[in-house]
């Protein structure tokens, strides 16, 4: 008989591992092997072409996985990609039972690696700790159903809500605590998004700087968003260009000059239609992103690139770091300047699944705007 304490504990062990790998353009996926109460095996896809978690995890049990409980993040896959189906796998090494967070969002693969199991003679419990395995993947399901990254808003406030003064100074707002977590975040996503005004102002490297662990070699591409081609050559993510993606966005119209030096030193120019106000068309730049397998984007741009995305409605997930610093200046600029501001608290944004966490003497509020069910 089995155990749900027994079946939300190995799960969690399977998302824990599931959350090591850097996957993009496939999801997070991890598995644990389970015979007699111990863990025979384990793995977790580490990255595009890599083997599958399952397949790694009944490597390791060898055949002691004959007979045993397999538990996954995600359905496994029944069809063939770069590698083989794991259902085939699955019931090639004996497995009598599988365990499975959620199903997989993509149409084509959707359900049928649990009815193949299923058919195959095989116990299959779908939806432990279900809820967990959806956000393991919300990157990878956004970017399947909606044809774009998942966006996370990052910023860094005080308590009235300021990200700088009147006179732009924001360095430094948050603790050095807090900033090593915002460095962790930009090493899970795939790219980092700002606006030329972020350029102007700060010069940043939009680098990720860990010191060990699977995280220390993430180089996330840096998207700017400059209609103008005004970056710097020698700004920081041009002359890095070479060692760390940098791209901009830019309208069709910006200078040809401007294009070639860019180019020339190595950055990739994403020419982006206006949209109806002037700027950037921001989901036709969100469109471009995910057909090039970007499935995570990290935005630290300024209150105004906030806005427009937060009006374009593509923010899914936010970050918000609140320091116990108050400005008191009305005219300090806050975190999103939206040209279509809600009227009332009612239609206000209101982040579902908060977490907070302290760094240092700030604390990091994190939550969903969006949840895609499939």
């Amino acid at each position: 008989m089995s155990d749900p304490r027994a079946d939300e504990a190995f799960l969690g062990r399977a998302l824990d591992l599931a959350a090591r790998g850097r996957t993009a353009p496939n999801p997070h996926v991890g598995a644990v092997i389970v015979k007699n109460g111990a863990v025979v095996g384990e793995g977790f896809h580490e990255k595009a072409g890599a083997p599958h978690a399952e397949a790694i995890a009944l490597s390791h049990a060898s055949e002691a996985a004959r007979g045993a409980t397999l538990y996954c993040t995600l359905e496994p896959c029944n069809h063939h990609g770069r590698t083989p189906p794991c259902t085939e796998a699955i019931v090639r090494a004996g497995i009598t039972r599988v365990v499975i967070g959620c199903r997989d969002p993509k149409a084509h693969v959707a359900q049928r690696g649990v009815e193949r199991l299923r058919d195959a003679g095989l116990e299959v419990l779908v939806g432990v700790r279900e809820d967990d395995a959806r956000e393991l993947v919300a990157d990878f399901a956004t970017w399947a159903l909606l044809g774009r990254p998942l966006v996370e808003l990052k910023g860094a406030v005080t308590l009235d809500g300021r990200i700088a003064t009147r006179t732009g100074d924001s360095k430094w707002i948050t603790s050095k605590e807090a900033r090593c977590e915002a460095h962790r975040l930009r090493a899970r996503a795939d790219a980092i998004l700002v606006g030329i005004g972020t350029v102007l102002a700060d010069d940043p490297r939009l680098d990720a700087r860990l010191a060990g662990g699977a995280d220390a070699s993430a180089k996330p591409i840096r998207v700017v968003v400059d209609s103008s081609l005004r970056t710097p050559s020698v700004a920081q993510v041009v002359r890095t260009a070479r060692e760390q993606p940098t791209w901009i966005a830019h309208a069709p119209d910006a200078p040809p000059d401007r294009i070639e030096a860019l180019r020339g030193l190595g950055v990739e120019l994403l020419a982006t239609p206006r949209d109806a106000a002037g700027g950037l068309d921001l989901a036709q730049l969100a469109a471009t992103l995910g057909r090039r397998d970007v499935l995570r984007v990290l935005v630290e741009g300024g209150g105004r690139l906030a806005g427009a995305l937060l009006d374009a409605d593509l923010v899914d997930r936010a970050a918000i770091f609140v320091a116990p610093v108050i400005v008191g200046d009305p005219e300090a600029p806050g975190l999103a300047s939206r040209r279509r501001p809600p009227l009332t608290l009612a239609s206000a944004i209101r982040l579902d699944r908060s977490l907070a966490s302290s760094h240092g003497p700030d604390m990091l509020v994190r939550g969903r705007t969006r949840t895609l069910d499939w």
